[in-house]
């Protein structure tokens, strides 16, 4: 028999089953590899630690904070404010009242208080500031009666011809006060260290009493006595310990009160009044003993 001769290959038959080997190995690593399918869960490695966020720790949790505002109890209701008896304003402008006749005529004005509406040498009526503490765009009369045992707010409301007494609230001799939009907040210093704030708003009928907080306005006093004096580096001489500066509270620049023309006042019926926030905070004057 003949001998086969051996099998010829063709040119460039290799590379090209090299070539189609390859494409077969891109498509199954484009499978493999590719970017994800919308709903596919791909494996994106360890995840990373997660840091919790902060959380209070409190400072001498054993002192005393204010107690929250007292709330009326379930079911009680408030009786609305009355007017002040036999006193009308005339043409309903409530920076014509004289502010001592309000309060003379008041019912709920204290006779601890009335001393300073005669001849008490230590006695003030503090001039009357006029701010919309309810938010319906008409002044309230805000007025500060200042005796040698008590300090009290007093806030009017007009409603029609009347005076609606809206707030009497006792307050620091050194308070302060501020008008945040219709908001009122009043500033006392109870301690060296701490100041509190009490925040007012309008509820209707009257101003009531929304948040109380105390708040640190300086650097507390050292736990214990000195052990001795400390000795400078260089002198030889004891060192004056310089005390750290400590911030203390806003000062508020007063605005001038309106002059309130003297002769009677009185108020007339009004509904409750939406609230509105203007845009600034005014700030009412510090008291003065």
């Amino acid at each position: 028999m003949a001998a086969t001769p051996p099998s010829r290959r063709r040119p460039g038959a290799a590379p090209v089953a090299t070539l189609a080997g390859l494409v077969v190995v891109l498509a199954l690593a484009a499978l493999a590899f590719g970017p994800a399918t919308p709903g596919e869960l791909r494996d994106q490695g360890p995840a990373e630690a997660v840091t919790p966020p902060p959380v209070p720790r409190p400072l001498w949790p054993q002192l005393p904070t204010s107690p929250p505002p007292a709330t009326p109890a379930a079911g009680a209701t408030q009786e609305p404010p009355q007017p002040v008896p036999d006193l009308t304003v005339p043409g309903r402008d409530i920076t014509a009242v004289d502010v001592r006749t309000v309060l003379a005529k008041d019912p709920m004005v204290g006779p601890e208080e009335r001393q300073a509406l005669g001849t008490c040498a230590d006695c003030e009526v503090r001039a009357p500031e006029f701010r919309d503490v309810t938010g319906d765009g008409q002044p309230e009369l805000i007025s500060v009666v200042v005796t040698p045992g008590r300090v009290v707010l007093h806030v009017y409301t007009l409603v029609g011809d009347r005076l609606l007494p809206v707030l009497q609230v006792p307050v620091q001799p050194a308070f302060s006060a501020a008008t945040i939009g219709p908001d009122l907040w009043l500033y006392e210093p109870t301690s060296a260290y701490v100041q509190t704030s009490s925040h007012y708003q309008w509820d209707g009928a009257r101003l009531a009493l929304k948040e109380r907080r105390d708040e640190g306005v300086g650097v507390l006093p050292p736990t214990g006595p000195p052990t001795g004096p400390a000795t400078g580096p260089d002198t030889g001489r004891a060192a004056t310990a310089t005390p750290e500066a400590s911030p203390g509270p806003v000062r508020r620049t007063p605005l001038a009160p309106q002059p309130a023309a003297p002769g009677a006042a009185v108020p007339s019926p009004r509904g409750a009044r939406p609230s509105t926030a203007p845009s600034a905070p005014a700030v009412l004057p510090e008291a003065k003993r």
